[in-house]
């Protein structure tokens, strides 16, 4: 955490305070549609799921948010993995004057396409795969942070709700409840998929396109292994988790409190 810490003021001395925003026009360009896609999809697979497995097969039930967080965040990141891409180009790449304008998501998604342009005049469907470049690794990464994070959050969501159900249940008990089951579990999830999230990484800020869809998870995590050890493979390991534990716990929260809201109006009427 010391070392993000010292690399955000470094990075505003050299680039200028604005850059350590960097990338962030596109987070909430990616949050929302990820967001609208991965949380209602979760909910309808996991009722769909848990009704299956109560009529025909009782002792799978505790592991259908398993399943439906890893079949829901799959759709997600499918969707919205150019979003994803842009994003952490704008993070990464250092290459803009201080005081410049900094590229918006479009700019620098054509700048992904242009090295395939200067070839080929008219790109054909094929090509434009680059623009899902890393969407194998960031699957490997969601997919079981997903896992992970469904697995641990509804029980103890569940045990919280248990011990406040006796009060009177209001918008504040239920933030409260899933907030600390979110922040629990992103963290967990977090920890376990960060070299994962190294992989993904490694693989979107490859500049050619060609190694960047030939190359596999598999291959950058070994490469990784191999010249940095285990501690490249954990590398922003603090930040990860300081952001993924409050996000999880945010969002989540706030979610299940909309719902709450919803579901009393609908019965009052």
């Amino acid at each position: 955490m010391e070392l993000w810490m010292y690399s955000s003021k470094l990075l505003e001395r050299q680039e200028g305070f604005a850059r350590l925003w960097r990338g962030t026009n596109a987070s909430l360009a990616l949050a929302v549609p990820t967001v609208g896609i991965y949380l209602p999809c979760y909910d309808v697979f996991r009722n769909w799921v848990e009704e299956f497995t109560d009529r025909n097969y009782p002792n799978l039930t505790p592991y259908a948010p398993l399943v439906a967080g890893s079949v829901a965040r799959s759709l997600a990141c499918i969707a919205c993995s150019p979003i994803e891409l842009a994003r952490t180009r704008m993070q990464a790449f250092k290459e803009f004057r201080t005081g410049g304008k900094l590229p918006g998501i479009s700019i620098t998604l054509l700048g992904v396409l242009s090295p395939l342009r200067s070839k080929n005049k008219v790109l054909n469907w094929k090509e434009y795969r680059v623009l899902w470049t890393g969407v194998g690794a960031q699957l490997a990464r969601d997919v079981p942070f997903s896992a992970i994070c469904w697995s641990t959050l509804e029980p103890i969501r569940r045990r919280l709700l248990r011990l406040v159900i006796d009060e009177e249940s209001n918008a504040v008990t239920i933030l409260g409840a899933n907030f600390s089951a979110g922040f629990a579990a992103g963290t967990l999830a977090a920890a376990v998929t960060c070299p994962l999230d190294v992989a993904k990484t490694r693989r979107q800020i490859e500049k050619d396109p060609e190694k960047a869809l030939n190359t596999t998870t598999k291959q950058t995590i070994v490469k990784v292994w191999r010249s940095e050890g285990v501690k490249g493979l954990f590398t922003g390991l603090g930040p990860r988790v300081a952001r993924a534990g409050p996000s999880v716990g945010i969002v989540v929260s706030f979610y299940e409190v909309v719902k709450y809201v919803l579901h009393q109006r609908q019965g009052n009427l």
